[in-house]
């Protein structure tokens, strides 16, 4: 018996997780349910990360998370609990299945069976903001190698698990050089443990394309965070419904299970809602807790249900459809069909008795880190690059000096182009005079007289090189 944590959410949740838990249930999933209530209520007692510190006891002692869709409500500076919950939890890697059900529920990829795994703690998901200028904000992108090693590993020990066959990353590392690019060194490296499983790399945009072109072309998708929220919903809505899809949150200490479809507020209440994306995460957490017989029984048993043509209205079509049906009904449909397989859609069979092996990280030796020049950001309300270059050459000292100026990641001094629209946040990199040493002293000594000389210096990023290999990136036209 394993004791799990159940939050019923806001708007259908209730609904659609009553109907779920009756079919595992039904099908003998040994779990003891400890009921939380997180969301919308309390939200509105005042709570801005909807979730009380009694239910952070609650899902950190199980362990086991189960949770319906919530609303968040809009302003007030109310916080996203799925996000909170991912990051609190050290939930790193989010597995979505998507597969095509045709040709009982409509879909243009009818083969369609493909699993995406996303990486769900960094990245541009730090949110880590800042306004810096009267023209400019930023979003700082943030990849890190524990969270690429994890991510990538994780993909390859699903695939091996489950019988996959190929590990595909998407990123963008021919503009992203440092970040994505440090994503796609770790695929490689850790695809070569992997030799019995074909790997390959795709530019996010093209494969992108190809994914919601020709989705056959793929099995195993894993990819960093805000392009796995991204094609992870594409892949589910291509495949026939995002209503159908369910999603599991990995950590190495906790685990959440979901719907990846929202609260429905409109249609709360009425017994219309689809269980499927919820009963689909409930089923990983089944198999994540070592009741993979369980889950599998279950599986067939829907698959059963949807080939018979048993509907609720999201996925109703005339002339393929036998009953709509609504959510209760849809779940009894379910419980009948437990011992049954499908006679068209493929049955399932879940590996016995199996977990991922997962090592933790171990961190690598320290590199020789050695500081070679600065950037020094400025806020200024001028056009001209050259006489920028006039003004911030007066805070250079004798070890350091202006190389370059960039504007939005072009650059525009020396030999810029008039063309180029500039706005008022400008990167100037200061380099050593005759590949010289320098030290932190000088980056001082050079914010100091851009005080005396009036500069508005409004960030700085310290450039080094890791065993004498450059970890910064140059600016565009360099």
């Amino acid at each position: 018996m394993t004791k799990i944590t159940v939050a019923k959410g806001d708007g259908i949740g209730p609904e659609i997780m009553d109907a779920t838990l009756d079919i595992i249930l039904a099908a003998g999933a040994k779990i003891e349910i400890e009921e939380i209530e997180v969301g919308e209520k309390v939200y509105l007692q005042g709570n801005t990360s909807g979730i009380s510190t009694d239910s952070w006891d609650i899902i950190r002692r199980n362990k086991v998370f189960l949770k319906a869709p919530i609303t968040t409500p809009q302003g007030g500076g109310y916080k996203s609990l799925n996000v909170t919950t991912r990051k609190f939890l050290g939930l790193y890697a989010n597995v979505r299945p998507c597969k095509s059900l045709s040709p009982f529920v409509q879909t243009k990829h009818p083969i369609m069976d493909i699993v995406i795994i996303r990486e769900n703690e960094e990245d541009l998901y730090a949110g880590i903001e800042h306004q810096q200028t009267d023209e400019v904000v930023q979003c700082l992108k943030l990849i890190s190698r524990p969270g690429c090693e994890k991510i990538v590993r994780y993909a390859f020990e699903y695939a091996r698990q489950y019988g996959r066959k190929k590990v595909t990353c998407f990123t963008k590392d021919n503009i992203m050089k440092q970040t994505d690019g440090l994503f796609h060194q770790v695929f490689d490296e850790i695809a070569r443990e992997y030799p019995e499983i074909e790997n390959e790399h795709w530019i996010i945009d093209i494969g992108a394309a190809k994914m919601a072109d020709t989705p056959e072309a793929f099995d195993v998708i894993v990819m960093p965070n805000l392009y796995g929220d991204v094609l992870s919903d594409v892949a589910a809505q291509i495949a026939g419904s995002v209503g159908l899809a369910g999603s599991a949150n990995i950590g190495e200490e906790c685990a959440m299970f979901e719907a990846i479809h929202g609260s429905a507020p409109r249609r709360a209440g009425q017994n219309l809602a689809n269980p499927s994306g919820l009963l689909q995460g409930a089923l990983m957490m089944l198999t994540h807790i070592g009741q993979s017989e369980v889950a599998e029984k279950v599986q067939n048993a829907w698959l059963k249900t949807i080939e018979a043509g048993i509907h609720t209205y999201d996925i109703y079509k005339e002339g393929t459809s036998k009953q709509k049906v609504g959510t209760k009904e849809f779940a009894k449909a379910v419980i009948a069909n437990l011992g049954n397989k499908p006679n068209t859609l493929k049955s399932v069979s879940y590996a016995k008795n199996t977990t991922l092996n997962l090592p933790k990280y171990q961190r690598r030796p320290a590199a020789q880190k050695s500081l070679v020049g600065v950037d020094v950001f400025v806020h200024w309300a001028g056009n001209n690059p050259d006489h920028l270059a006039e003004m911030v050459k007066k805070i250079e000292n004798k070890n350091v000096k202006l190389s370059m100026i960039t504007n939005r990641g072009i650059k525009v001094y020396p030999d810029g182009f008039k063309e180029t629209f500039c706005t008022d946040h400008w990167r100037c990199r200061f380099k050593p005079v005759d590949n010289k040493t320098i030290s932190k002293n000088d980056i001082i000594e050079v914010l100091s007289n851009a005080m005396v000389e009036n500069i508005d210096a409004i960030k700085t990023e310290n450039l080094y090189s890791f065993d004498g290999k450059d970890g910064y990136s140059l600016g565009q036209g360099q």
